[in-house]
């Protein structure tokens, strides 16, 4: 008599990962089995190398507790949400040297803004120069922040208000993002804290920006 086994795919299934070190626990799930372990294992280690100084220097009232998952479904790049890092397996396998993106996602947990506590354009410029600064392999990634184009504005998002706000910092006045981080997290930004911190409305500070990377 011929015996067929039948092992459930799911006994194949790769187990999550819970590490603990510096004081935080990761708990790291790659859904497909045959994700590279090496590659899990840089994500990891941006993680520990990254989180820890992000929530030193902007929040140590951040979660101690984070979730990432490699993701074989989710058709996008990466989000954040509640503590928890959704990461898309192919863009993983397209772009295997964006490994930044994990510093830009747990800067969205440590800055953990409540509802309507400011423009959006300047929650993911802070995450996008946050990620220039911290980043430990941007330039393999062939990520980098861009030149001034003639379309680009502040509400740009990303990487073209991470430049702007890097602009700020050397050229107007240092410690602006660790402020405009914090009033939104406290709730406190108006417009008028751009007057407040460096001495210009934010439209003029655009216009000097363009001015000075023009001439």
């Amino acid at each position: 008599m011929l015996l067929v086994l039948f092992i459930p795919v799911a006994l194949h299934a790769q187990q999550p990962q819970t590490i603990t070190k510096k004081g935080y626990t990761l708990h790291f799930h790659a859904q497909n089995p045959d994700f590279d372990a090496a590659q899990q294992k840089r994500l990891i280690d941006v993680f520990f190398t990254n989180y820890p100084k992000l929530v030193k220097d902007f929040n140590p009232n951040s979660l101690k507790e984070v979730y990432i998952t490699i993701d074989t479904t989710y058709d996008g790049v990466a989000y954040a949400h509640n503590g928890k890092i959704v990461i898309a397996q192919a863009w993983m396998e397209k772009m295997p040297e964006d490994i930044d993106v994990v510093t830009h996602e747990v800067m969205h947990i440590v800055q953990a803004y409540p509802a309507r506590s400011g423009p959006g354009w300047l929650v993911e410029g802070i995450a996008d120069y946050v990620r220039y600064k911290y980043g430990v392999n941007n330039e393999a990634g062939n990520w980098s922040l861009p030149a001034l184009k003639d379309d680009h504005h502040y509400k740009s998002s990303y990487r073209i208000s991470a430049r702007f706000l890097d602009w700020i910092e050397n050229n107007k006045k240092k410690g602006t993002v660790k402020k405009l981080d914090a009033a939104m997290r406290e709730k406190t930004y108006t417009p008028e804290i751009w007057t407040n911190l460096t001495g210009m409305e934010l439209d003029a500070l655009w216009d000097a920006y363009v001015a000075a990377n023009k001439a």
